[in-house]
């Protein structure tokens, strides 16, 4: 208020100023402005403006001081009520695209620019492409690239770098490659950002390769170069490059801060160099978060939990929020090695001793109830989520929509997708291969068209286009499969890969087109992987089409020999034709290269623990369900309903 009040004394005094007293006002505010911290206080500046009726250029000025204070709301209502102007526009569109991370209204705000003859530039485009980035909307992103060639806005910096900064985003590291050969001028930002987006996607080969050309043209890396260049040593485990990085950074005097340090253990735990790991750990000043969180995940994944529990079992002295941090680091390790039952044996320990689990742990945990099939636990997870307020996570939604559509809940998926207050690619990708599994094509397909009608900043990638291809699978859809796969380039600019030929070919051969299919093999600009070919030869097996059958499986041997099911498969088909001979061939076959059958196994969620059954396995530790099992068939046998063999 004593604020409020004062800003009012000041605009009459220098209202009644005898020199230029609309100048003097505004010279005043733009000081004022300076000085705002609040948006509270730059509101009663705009109040103050609408009495004095203060012109052009003060409104842009005010509009740049809401949007750095980070004030969406006010910035929103504020915008429409001045005139556009490209100043306004781009200072809103980096509003979106920095402070709110709105990139879907940064996007839509370009084209309103277009519409009202509002030309953009160079301070409108890095926004733009930022936010094509963010969305991993290449089709816009491709777009606009060609806008920018019109206009000849290739030879700014700016622009340029956040153009290859897409690219990578998107996962088009050619793209970008093409636009970095093309520029005349390369500064240290250029470099970097090829680097870097060659050492983020797993490129690290190209990355160490453009890491040399930089250094042989005589320019010298920064940090956040080493620091791509580390990682990608970790990926190659080139530990030669990498101490020479480390050598580079103490002859330069560098300070190992917290990104050089996490980078240096990073790449030393992938190397193996457990030993290098801890001197750098030790050697850091600091050791901040990124240098613990560094020397877990650096290390191997036996290292890890070891260490983990041993920083747990420490928790009066470490941090609450290192703590969950340790753990979570371990539930993502244990779902990634396919230990289920061990991430939610972890989760249940934390729910008990604390500390409170954050979104992170919660997709872990419902990432491995999705694997195992425990929807009892899941929707645990779900009411826990609603009470701590993270039901509106993007995140943690995404993660319960595919929980239950893989647990088979496909009603409580689609509750939760259409109570999201926002959808990114991942959400609607999700929905659309959970319909598609369950053989809804119709819904899949229908969703797909909402997906393209409701969401204009959002375009179909890969996988979307897995999704919706599954679904003609599913439905026997060839025309409509062929339609798709044509809109994937014609449309979107993808690139089809193994998967979407994969579903192809599936879909053709279920139509019982297998030379159809084997053509589409052979058009393949890719070499078919053992997933399309066994889709291929499981239909040859169905259509007992020997002649496809076995060109297949010549393939098959030769990309993975030790597949008992290729064996089986061709077995069978050679016994549906009675051709006896071959069948005892394959079965010879595979046993000449010591090829074993693998027994399936599954799990079941009874009382909140998880039992595994493996086919053939009589030693279960309870024995009580192999005695319920025999009363089960004992009954079956009284009713005459079934005559089988246990």
């Amino acid at each position: 208020m004593i604020f409020r009040t004062k800003i009012s004394r000041q605009f009459v005094a220098r209202s009644q100023s005898p020199l230029r007293p609309e100048q003097s006002l505004i010279n005043h505010l733009l000081l004022l402005l300076k000085h705002c911290k609040s948006p509270k206080s730059v509101q009663q500046i705009h109040a103050q403006m609408l009495v004095h009726s203060i012109p052009m250029p003060m409104p842009n000025y005010l509009l740049s001081k809401l949007i750095n204070l980070k004030d969406l709301r006010y910035s929103t209502i504020f915008f429409p009520q001045i005139p556009i102007n490209s100043y306004a526009c781009n200072v809103m569109i980096r509003g979106f695209a920095t402070s709110w991370r709105k990139f879907d209204l940064a996007l839509e705000l370009l084209v309103k620019m277009k519409c009202l003859d509002v030309k953009p530039d160079n301070f409108t485009y890095p926004f733009v492409f930022i936010s094509c980035g963010s969305l991993l909307a290449l089709s816009m992103g491709r777009t606009v690239h060609c806008e920018v060639v019109k206009t000849g806005l290739l030879l700014d910096f700016h622009v340029v770098h956040s153009l290859i900064t897409m690219y990578s985003r998107c996962g088009e590291m050619g793209f970008a490659r093409k636009v970095f050969d093309e520029m005349s001028n390369r500064d240290m930002v250029s470099w970097n950002s090829i680097i870097s987006g060659y050492s983020r996607l797993g490129f690290a080969g190209e990355a160490v390769e453009v890491f040399g050309e930089m250094m042989e043209g005589g320019l010298e890396p920064d940090e956040m170069t080493l620091v791509s260049v580390l990682a990608a040593c970790g990926d190659l485990g080139d530990l030669s490059l990498g101490r020479w990085i480390e050598e580079y950074v103490i002859e330069k005097g560098m300070e190992l801060n917290s990104y050089i340090g996490s980078a240096l253990i990073n790449m030393y735990g992938k190397c193996g160099e457990l030993e290098s790991a801890r001197r750098v750990f030790n050697s850091a000043k600091r050791k901040e978060i990124v240098i613990w969180n560094a020397m877990i995940t650096g290390a191997k994944a036996d290292f890890m939990v070891e260490y983990g529990e041993a920083f747990v079992l420490a928790a009066p002295v470490v941090s609450a929020f290192l703590i969950v941090m340790i753990l979570n680091l371990m539930c993502n390790r244990y779902s990634q090695n396919g230990q289920s039952d061990e991430t939610i044996k972890l989760f249940n320990a934390m729910m008990e001793t604390g500390p409170e689990p954050n979104e992170i742990t919660l997709i872990a945990v419902l990432s491995a109830c999705a694997s195992i099939g425990a929807l009892d636990m899941g929707k645990w997870i779900d009411e826990y989520a609603s009470k701590k307020g993270f039901q509106h996570n993007i995140y943690v939604a995404t993660a319960l929509v595919d929980m239950y559509s893989k647990c088979g809940n496909l009603e409580y998926a689609s509750r939760v997708f259409e109570y999201m207050p926002q959808r990114n690619q991942v959400s609607w990708n999700t929905m659309i291969s959970a319909l598609a599994f369950h053989g809804r094509a119709d819904e899949s397909l229908s969703l797909f068209q909402r997906m393209l009608d409701e969401e204009k900043a959002l375009y179909p990638d890969d996988i979307t286009f897995v999704g919706v291809l599954s679904a003609c699978v599913h439905a026997g859809l060839v025309d409509e499969g062929h339609r798709l796969f044509n809109l994937m380039t014609s449309s979107f600019g993808l690139t089809p890969k193994v998967e979407h030929y994969s579903c192809m070919v599936d879909l053709l051969s279920r139509a019982g087109q297998v030379y159809e299919a084997w053509d589409f093999i052979q058009k393949m600009p890719q070499k078919p992987d053992e997933i399309l070919l066994g889709a291929l030869l499981g239909a040859c097996q169905k259509l007992k089409n020997v002649d496809i059958g076995e060109r297949v499986m010549q393939l098959l041997l030769e990309l993975e020999p030790s597949n008992s099911g290729n064996y089986i498969i061709s077995s069978k088909m050679y016994a549906d034709l009675r051709r006896w001979d071959d069948c005892a061939r394959m079965r010879v076959l595979m046993k000449q290269k010591g090829v074993t059958k693998t027994p399936g196994c599954s799990w079941i969620e009874m009382d909140g623990y998880l039992r595994e059954f493996h086919a053939g396995d009589l030693l279960v530790e309870d024995a009580e369900v192999h005695n319920v099992l025999d009363l089960v068939y004992e009954d079956m046998i009284m009713e005459d309903s079934l005559d089988l063999e246990i």
